[in-house]
């Protein structure tokens, strides 16, 4: 079976995007390749957002923000997280956006319910995919 590659992509590539590609590789390995990018240079992954993802059971230890210049350009399905600035056209089959708020700068409460958004969408995706709906 064929492995779509997903990328979700949003401005620093430090919180949700990264959420996204960790919970779509411990749910969804076996369907797609995940990666995260972003527009804008970013340090670090926000402390916050390894910390919630760590009370799932998935280290994000490895993880570092990445370009868009920093993953594969044949991407299937592109997923931006909510843009606040635009989000550059990538060549996709499918790209929709999630529309998240960022949690950046909010409590470990607003971390979880983005983790948990995502989670959910993750799921969504998944099963579309196995229903053949993409």
């Amino acid at each position: 079976m064929m492995k779509y590659k997903v990328a979700f992509v949003c401005v620093h590539n430090s919180c949700r995007s990264q959420m996204a590609e960790g919970l779509a590789k411990e749910l969804g390995g076996d369907l797609f390749d995940s990666y995260s990018a972003g527009v804008e240079e970013y340090p670090e992954v926000k402390p916050l957002a390894v910390e919630v993802m760590k009370e799932r059971g998935i280290s994000m230890a490895a993880h570092y923000p990445k370009l868009l210049t920093d993953i594969p350009s044949d991407i299937d399905i592109v997923i931006t997280m909510g843009c606040e600035a635009n989000c550059p056209f990538v060549p996709s089959k499918l790209e929709e956006d999630w529309g998240l708020d960022d949690p950046s700068g909010g409590t470990i409460e607003d971390f979880r319910e983005t983790r948990n958004l995502i989670e959910e969408k993750v799921k969504e995706l998944i099963k579309r995919i196995e229903n053949h709906a993409i």
